[in-house]
């Protein structure tokens, strides 16, 4: 038995989840929301990535709108991911688009917001974003 290098091993076991679904394609489900802002992505829901088609579920008369945004929306995707993963968008009526599964929501936290201060500034805009921006920084490292 010799040591071989991860990288060796590594394509044995990533090319059965790759031949299922793109890492790019995954990473489009995934960072939704940032590609088309929050406006849109609480009203829609991309469902299926086939063949250069994506199919997006869409809440109410939204379709319409993102049909008629729809080459600026495959622009915005494929930079996005970095390559031409999507050619044409098709739109599909869902009145749960965009909506978050109950798993996915977190239960409000019961430790106390952190908090940061910026002692040796004067009181400004400035401080209170600086402040703002330290609590949020603690936020997330408490995640």
């Amino acid at each position: 038995m010799t040591a071989r290098s991860l990288a060796a091993l590594l394509p044995a076991v990533t090319a059965p989840a790759f031949r299922r679904r793109n890492p790019a394609s995954v990473q489009l489900f995934t960072d939704w929301s940032d590609i088309v802002g929050p406006a849109h992505a609480a009203v829609t829901t991309p469902s299926k990535l086939a063949a250069g088609t994506l199919t997006i579920a869409c809440v109410g008369p939204v379709a319409m709108e993102l049909q008629h945004l729809s080459d600026a929306l495959i622009a915005r995707i494929n930079t996005w991911c970095g390559q031409a993963l999507v050619a044409r968008l098709r739109f599909v009526q869902d009145p749960k688009a965009g909506m978050r599964p109950a798993a996915a929501r977190r239960a409000p936290s019961l430790r106390p917001a952190p908090k940061c201060s910026v002692p040796d500034m004067q009181e400004s805009p400035l401080k209170e974003a600086l402040e703002a921006l330290g609590a949020q920084i603690l936020r997330e490292k408490q995640k």
